[in-house]
This record gives structure tokens, sequence and C-alpha cells, in this order.
């Protein structure tokens, strides 16, 4: 006697229900086939950028889906939060306190991790791989001004810039602490940090510039040799400042675009975020599509940058990462 459910039309009911349900949930349905596609061998960390936070107001992510579409496919993912606004010395030092954390928490004193830093983010996390080697398994940037902005002028101290720096940081870090980040902030420090000029002697560092190209949108090495051991380097960057009309942060990334003088996200030149081995900087995206901003509303005719990032952890997991 034949079961019911062998019958075609309970098997083609059967096999479209199916294929509903992968549709309405797709990252659970890769997982059915390759639940460990992004399990690699160090937890990953997720660095955020200048002006963010890990989520703002405890509702909208820093890094939109990327953590949980990780996660799915078997990666350990961590998400930090330094200030929001501040020198990437101070937001490495944070950054660097928050992998001990973890370590201890996992109980393993020897856990490296696999560094992943969003624009400034990639700073911090070349500050944390610097001072501290031994945290670190890998390093990547997306989007990162390894050389600066030269529209960013210089700053000598004085009582006049300091007394307003210490006015308006005291309103902007309020206004984050509304948003979800109360960790100090320093304006002028976050600007110097910015600067050619400061960056030009951080990269030029015996150790703090490892990773960084000899000749300007040329690879920096893909492996770099540390004090712990090697460290693999990557960086990517996105070349379109604008990407999507529906886009209210578009309107940003055309503006700041025309203070650059070559191809950008909207934020960065291209070149400018070159580091280690370069990925790509021809993604179609811009500034904040590069962390799937603002709420998914990225091109809808580039590559979805969750799967960029999954497929990094796969590149990682191959590595042995």
């Amino acid at each position: 006697m034949m079961c019911s459910v062998c019958k075609p039309r309970y098997l083609i009911r059967y096999l479209l229900g199916l294929w509903l349900i992968c549709l309405s949930n797709t990252s659970y349905a890769w997982c059915w086939f390759n639940c460990n596609y992004a399990k690699t061998q160090y937890p990953i960390v997720l660095a955020h950028g200048f002006s963010g936070s890990d989520t703002f107001l405890g509702i909208v992510d820093y890094w939109y889906g990327i953590e949980s579409y990780l996660e799915n496919k078997g990666a350990t993912v961590y998400v930090t939060q330094v200030s929001p606004v501040n020198s990437f010395v101070q937001r490495g030092e944070a950054l660097l306190a928050q992998l001990d954390t973890i370590r201890a928490i996992h109980g393993d004193p020897n856990l490296k991790f696999n560094l992943i830093g969003h624009s400034q983010g990639g700073l911090d996390a070349r500050y944390v791989a610097g001072v501290r080697p031994d945290l670190v398994a890998s390093l990547t940037t997306v989007g990162t001004p390894h050389r600066g902005f030269d529209w960013v002028p210089t700053y000598s101290s004085n009582a006049g810039l300091d007394a307003l720096n210490s006015l308006l940081g005291g309103g902007v870090q309020l206004l984050y602490a509304l948003l979800g980040n109360n960790n100090p902030v320093d304006m002028l420090d976050a600007l110097q940090s910015f600067s050619p000029a400061t960056l030009a002697q951080f990269n030029a560092h015996p150790v703090f510039g490892k990773g960084m190209p000899g000749s300007y949108c040329g690879e920096g090495e893909a492996i770099s040799q540390t004090a712990a051991g090697p460290r693999y380097n990557f960086s990517w960057v996105g070349n379109r400042p604008v990407t999507n009309l529906y886009d209210p942060l578009d309107a940003s990334h055309w503006f700041f675009s025309w203070l650059n003088d070559e191809a950008s996200d909207g934020m960065v030149e291209v070149c400018n975020a070159h580091f280690g081995r370069v990925i790509s900087n021809s993604y179609r995206m811009n500034h904040m599509d590069e962390v799937n901003q603002m709420f998914g509303l990225t091109s809808p005719w580039a590559t979805d940058p969750k799967m960029l990032y999954l497929i990094h952890a796969n590149r990682l997991k191959n590595l042995n990462l």
C-alpha cells in the first residue's frame, strides 16, 4: 500500500511548503546543508567605526544583521563598543580590555581573535595588534582611512580650543549616552587621529605599520610576522557614494565624496583603504553600506554586504583561523 505522503499531489505540496520555508528564512535554510560554513577556529570580533556603537537605542545594530548572519553559519561573534568620538589609541585601549575580558570568559589565556574593524575601527584594531599581538590571529579593515583625510587640519593644543572641546564634547557625550554609548569622548583627539601627519607616523612605525602597502594603492603584506607569530591581514572597500535613493544616508556620502580626489565610498578613497591583502576596492557600496546600513538599504545590484562577511569568515576558516 502506497503511503499518502508519497502520492504525487502530497509530495508536490510538501516540496512547495519546504520551498516557502526556505524563502522566508534563507539564513537558517543554508545551515541545514552547511552549518559550519563560518565556524572559524578563533572568535570573530566586530569593531565599530567613528561615531558608532554596538547598537543604537538598544534596538538598531551597527553591524546590521551581520552578527546573526555569521552566527547562523557557525561563527562565534562578539561586537565591541568603544568611545564613539576619540583617538584610535584611546579606542584601541578600550577594545583591548574587552578582548581580555572575552579571553577570561572563555577561560583561555591564549585565545586569539579575528578582528574586523570598520572605518576608524580598523585603526583601533591595528593599534591592538601592535600593542598586543598575542590577541590577534587576523586583522581585517573595511573602509578604513589608513592614510587619513587631507581635509582634516592639524591642531595645536591651546586654552581656547581645549575649552571649546570640553564644551562641545560634553554635548556630544550626552547625545551618545542617550543613543546607548556612554563612553567618554574627545573631539580634538578624534580629529588628530584622522590627520595625515598622525597616520603617516603611525604607518611608518615598525610594529604598527605592519600590513601597510609600501606604495600608494598597492597591497601590504598578506601575512605579518609578529612577536606572537604570524598575523593575516585583509581589507576591502566600496567605491560608490550613492547606491540607493531610498537611503537617507546617501546624501551625506554624496556631499563628502566631493572632498575626495578619487573614487571613494563617499568617505574614504579606495586606495586610502588598502591594507594587507586587498579583497576588493570595487564593491558597489558606500561607507555605511559596508556594514549593511541603513537598515539594509544597499544597492539592489550589489552583493549583499552580509554575504561578504560570510565569505570572509569561510576564508578565515579555510586558513585555520
